[in-house]
């Protein structure tokens, strides 16, 4: 049985997020945060997601510390598909998540999460960043990449596209996590937060 040191809050309002933490028995409370995700002029992109991540937790713990009870721990995350050093964040519209889909598909690209976890009144306390290659086929016709942007089911992920989704179609091979992909790094998150000592015993 999983047993949580303190209460443990999500600052995401990903539902797969959630979702993959609760497949392997840790539940959490949900308090996404609101911050500027664009990127800064001239930063690296393999910056882009650990800053971003660390942001969330910075603003989650700071809405946190009148919180009543134990201290909890903060875990965010932060996801963002990299392509030839150019950042693929969430799509604007359709017409950009088509741009971001021509330019992925019948290539390989990189999933990168970012996942930082902290405590009220102790603050960051471990991060890490886990990246997993993505190749995908080229799409048959001009019609199937129109059709699976119709869907709609990759307006809100990052690069445009949800790879537990129909878009599994398109994927050909992945190395490294399936779950960074997703959203989150179900196995590097777990070592987050046992080595901080939020999660006591798993499983």
């Amino acid at each position: 049985m999983v047993r949580l040191r303190a209460p443990i809050v999500l600052a995401s309002a990903s539902p797969r997020r959630r979702e993959l933490l609760a497949h392997i028995g840790i539940e959490v409370q949900v308090a996404p945060v609101a911050i500027d995700e664009r990127p800064l002029s001239g930063e690296p992109a393999d910056q882009y997601a650990p800053r971003v991540a660390e942001a969330k937790l910075e603003a989650a713990l700071r809405r946190e510390a009148s919180t009543a009870g134990p201290a909890p721990f903060v875990l965010a995350a932060d996801t963002t598909v990299l392509l030839d050093g150019a950042i693929f964040g969430k799509p604007r519209d359709d017409a950009d998540a088509s741009e971001m889909l021509r330019a992925l598909l019948g290539r390989s690209h990189q999933v990168v999460t970012a996942v930082a976890v902290g405590r009220v009144g102790e603050g960051l306390l471990a991060a890490e960043s886990v990246a997993t290659t993505v190749v995908m086929r080229a799409p048959a016709d001009v019609s199937e990449l129109t059709r699976y942007v119709a869907l709609g089911e990759g307006r809100d992920k990052a690069g445009a596209y949800a790879v537990q989704g129909v878009a599994s179609g398109f994927v050909t091979s992945i190395v490294g996590s399936y779950s960074n992909v997703v959203g989150l790094p179900v196995a590097e998150t777990l070592g987050l937060l046992r080595r901080v000592g939020a999660v006591k015993a798993w499983p």
